[in-house]
């Protein structure tokens, strides 16, 4: 694959998964009453926390984002963002009496990151 490629295909993906990270963590800065019904009412999160792990993945999608910044930094980050995936995945499943379709959803999430992922990588070799 040529390099050019493997940029705009980093970036295409890169700015997806940033844009549904922070979209997703929109509702948690406040928290507003509907994030709150979901998240401390529904899956019985802290109402601190919901809002710490919002900030959280504002900053990891800023740090995806940032070119040139420090291949330590982002490795962190991309960990982090795919915890926070990993444990709305483990949430969900948890309080779920039975597959709920709406899961499926959260595939564009993973599948966003683990491309963005994989071709930064690919550009760092």
């Amino acid at each position: 694959m040529q390099p050019k490629t493997v940029n705009i295909l980093y970036w295409v993906f890169t700015i997806l998964f940033a844009g549904l990270m922070i979209f997703s963590s929109a509702g948690g800065i406040g928290p507003n009453a509907e994030t709150k019904q979901m998240l401390h009412d529904g899956m019985g999160y802290p109402v601190y926390f919901i809002k710490f792990i919002s900030f959280a993945k504002i900053a990891g999608s800023l740090a995806i984002l940032i070119p040139g910044l420090n291949k330590t930094v982002k490795e962190w980050a991309y960990a982090g963002l795919f915890f926070d995936l990993t444990g709305a995945v483990f949430s969900i499943i948890s309080i779920s009496p039975s597959f709920d379709p709406q899961m499926l959803g959260m595939l564009l999430f993973i599948v966003s990151g683990i491309l963005s992922y994989y071709f930064w990588k690919k550009r760092t070799v």
